[in-house]
């Protein structure tokens, strides 16, 4: 990859630089920077440069305008962003996660540990290679469908753009419940409570089958997959004036999930060990029975470990796909069609089936605006061992807080804090990591010092419930997105919807979860509408200047200066 950037506006260029000192784009490594300079310059800014902004500025002062490029060299070394006294990515970890800073999962899994499997170009393969199915992204959704498919004889094969788990389902606060964070009075009021009952059900068998997977593949208890008890609070102190309002809110919560059918009661005295009143008195709150936590990357290793051994599984890593096309024509059982997937290398994977688990479809289909993106923060601090209760904990503020237990070491376990969520790019993002640690020492004073800091995306569909299935438009391609802040029991529940329905298997969760279901959507229409129009004006942002000078610049931020003649232009 590399940046374009014309002399001409380097001055008016400002989130050109950001890119280079972030390392990444859409997670490809940043390397070079090519510019226009005159034919006899030679430039490596690893001799010549106390920083990269500076040494542009003078390199582009003494230099006037021309139209040949060469490339200039910034060593990954010199490209590092992060400020933070906590655990940051490498330089060549920009394939193995998709954030500058690493989570706390990788403290017992470092990224080393993780199988490392051969691209498409680099093996035996031909450029034109047939499958059964094909599986594009090596996530919870992706992995979990690979291992369904697998386990039922299937022939598969997984594409992976980067590594394996390193977007995500690498960077998640592993939370393996069936209480999902929209509240099922929600999704009762949106899509009847027959099907919030499904709901619950498929996500409940989400989280139990995890455990069934541990024990199927005997991958033991390095899991660390455990039930617990899950707990939701008020946001406010005992006496303060939305407290009573509250309790009520999870009382009819309470009441809602055992209708349907779920283990969950409401008390009124509810304390949750290791919370200290003395800022913020807690009272009182929702009990859900056998929830579950567990170490998500040491589980999906173990599954992919266990894959990589089947003869009809195959991977391939840094191989990222461009399009996903049906093929053919098939009507009422005449005619066939088929899947070709297309990399941008250049190879064919032509497939029965293809499953996009990608976060995001490859398609720019309706399905896209039918979602909300929203970027969440999590920090791992350290707490002395049985000093909070391990349990599954939300408030319940609009944008709620969540926390969790995983080990440390011997002496500390990590008490795993999350929330402060915005949507993306809408706004500040400095501020939400110390917020969350002033909230965390606020009820919890036994924590010590803060270790991981790592943020994550979340995608939230309009009408609450994730999209699992046939694509819009398509008899052979499946999607899995829209995650809805519980992305883990939505991969994990895909693998089998998706199996089911590429054999032909009736399965009362698909209509649920169809990408081409109408009438649930249609009922949230005004909230659809409202967020199309204010993510369209965020784009009068872009024709605003909020810095003088690139020397404003520093690393790890950008802004707009001189916005109509600037030119930056990612390539790769």
């Amino acid at each position: 990859m590399a940046l374009l950037i014309s002399p001409q506006s380097i001055h008016k260029t400002l989130f050109c630089l950001s890119v280079v000192q972030t390392r990444a784009l859409r997670g490809v490594a940043v390397r070079d920077v090519t510019t226009f300079v005159p034919p006899a310059t030679n430039l490596n800014l690893a001799t010549a440069r106390p920083t990269a902004v500076s040494s542009l500025r003078a390199i582009l002062r003494n230099n006037p305008p021309s139209h040949r490029r060469i490339p200039i060299s910034i060593p990954a070394r010199e490209i590092t962003m992060s400020t933070e006294k906590t655990m940051s990515a490498s330089a060549d970890s920009t394939m193995s996660t998709s954030g500058t800073t690493l989570p706390v999962w990788t403290h017992l899994l470092p990224l080393s540990s993780i199988p490392r499997f051969l691209s498409l170009s680099s093996s035996s393969e031909k450029k034109e290679m047939e499958t059964e199915i094909c599986i594009i992204g090596a996530g919870i959704s992706g992995i979990s469908t690979a291992l369904e498919l697998t386990l039922r004889g299937h022939h598969v094969t997984l594409l992976e753009a980067r590594e394996v788990l390193s977007g995500e389902s690498g960077r998640t606060s592993a939370h393996l419940t069936n209480d999902l964070d929209d509240g099922y009075l929600e999704i009762a009021k949106i899509h009847g409570e027959e099907n919030a009952s499904l709901v619950w059900q498929s996500h409940g068998w989400a989280r139990d089958r995890v455990g069934e997977v541990i024990k199927q593949l005997d991958l033991g208890r390095d899991c660390e997959y455990r039930k617990v008890d899950s707990y939701t609070v008020s946001q406010y102190s005992v006496n303060d004036k939305g407290y009573a309002k509250e309790m009520e809110e999870l009382k009819q919560e309470a009441d809602m999930q055992g209708r349907l059918g779920m283990d969950t009661g409401f008390d009124p005295d509810l304390k949750v060990k290791g919370w200290n009143d003395g800022k913020v008195q807690q009272k009182g709150g929702i009990v859900v029975k056998n929830q579950v936590a567990f170490h998500p990357t040491k589980y999906l290793v173990g599954v992919l470990k266990w894959l990589e051994k089947q003869p009809n599984f195959k991977c391939y890593t840094h191989t990222r796909v461009v399009s996903v096309e049906e093929k053919g024509v098939e009507v009422l059982g005449l005619g066939h069609k088929s899947v070709v997937v297309t990399t941008e290398d250049g190879h064919t994977v032509r497939a029965e089936y293809a499953v996009e688990a990608t976060c995001v479809p490859l398609q720019k289909l309706s399905v896209i605006a039918e979602m909300e993106f929203f970027r969440t923060y999590c920090i791992a601090v350290r707490v002395p061992k049985g000093s909070v209760e391990d349990c599954l904990l939300y408030d319940n503020a609009e944008m709620y807080k969540y926390v969790r237990l995983t080990a440390c070491d011997d002496k500390d376990d990590y008490l795993v804090v999350g929330g402060c969520d915005h949507k993306v790019g809408q706004e500040e993002t400095t501020t939400r990591f110390g917020e969350l640690e002033t909230w965390t020492r606020e009820r919890f004073p036994q924590a010590g010092s803060v270790d991981y800091r790592w943020s994550g995306q979340i995608f939230e569909p309009v009408d609450f419930l994730g999209f699992v299935g046939k694509n819009q438009g398509c008899d052979k391609i499946f999607i899995v997105t829209g995650d809805s802040g519980d992305g883990l029991t939505n991969g994990v529940l895909a693998g089998r919807l998706i199996t089911d329905e590429v054999e032909g298997v009736a399965n009362p969760w698909a209509k649920v979860y169809s990408p081409k279901r109408v009438g649930s959507i249609l009922k949230n229409l005004p909230s659809l509408v409202a967020h199309d129009l204010q993510i369209n004006a965020q784009y009068k942002r872009l024709l605003q200047s909020d810095i003088t000078d690139i020397e404003d610049l520093v690393p790890g931020s950008g802004g707009v200066l001189n916005p109509v003649s600037t030119v930056c232009v990612p390539r790769g």
